[in-house]
């Protein structure tokens, strides 16, 4: 119970239920043959910070992406998340977490210093801050904003993913913040 409450998110309760289940089913000595295997396996691209079986990794060994846009993620589970939709064909920069002083996570444990050595080879022209839209992915892109100004990098087009109302959403349901970023990032409609 102990080793499973280690798990982000899983509390006394839910570790009781896993490390039961575990007990009860023989076919739960495949998760640890993952665990093994994926600790075994995995290394950190030291181009993106992503994690990935090769090093480089496949998405920065791909030639037919744009070397010159980057998407500042917090995690590889958001690269997975856009490489899901099929939708950006740049490149990415894991910083490996948000910054949450209050949690642990402090300024060097991201992968910042990286991302200002990547970015002074030249070779990036945009540069996407792809946070979460919550208040640790804010102080996060505010944090890599501080760090680029800091370094006196060369001019560069620095965005943020838009937000606002997700597509097939109903406006009655949505949270006071999402309707607000909605209505700040409005767009002019053109008639015909």
């Amino acid at each position: 119970m102990d080793a499973f409450q280690r798990f982000p998110g899983i509390g006394r309760r839910t570790a009781e239920r896993l490390a039961f289940h575990v007990l009860r089913d023989p076919s739960s000595s495949a998760l640890a043959r993952a665990i093994d295997r994926a600790l075994g396996e995995a290394k950190r691209c030291r181009v993106c910070g992503n994690v990935a079986q090769q090093d480089p990794c496949g998405i920065c060994n791909d030639e037919s992406r744009d070397a010159s846009l980057v998407a500042v993620v917090e995690e590889p589970r958001h690269v997975e998340a856009l490489e899901r939709a099929g939708v950006f064909e740049g490149l990415y920069h894991v910083l490996m977490g948000a910054w949450q002083p209050a949690e642990g996570t402090d300024e060097w444990h991201l992968s910042i210093p990286s991302l200002i050595v990547r970015l002074r080879e030249g070779q990036v022209r945009e540069l996407i801050l792809a946070t979460d839209p919550d208040a640790e992915g804010e102080a996060t892109a505010q944090l890599v904003l501080e760090a680029l100004d800091s370094a006196g990098l060369p001019e560069l087009k620095i965005t943020r993913l838009a937000r606002g109302l997700p597509a097939g959403a109903a406006i009655e349901y949505m949270h006071k913040g999402v309707i607000e970023d909605a209505l700040e990032g409005r767009r002019e409609v053109k008639i015909r």
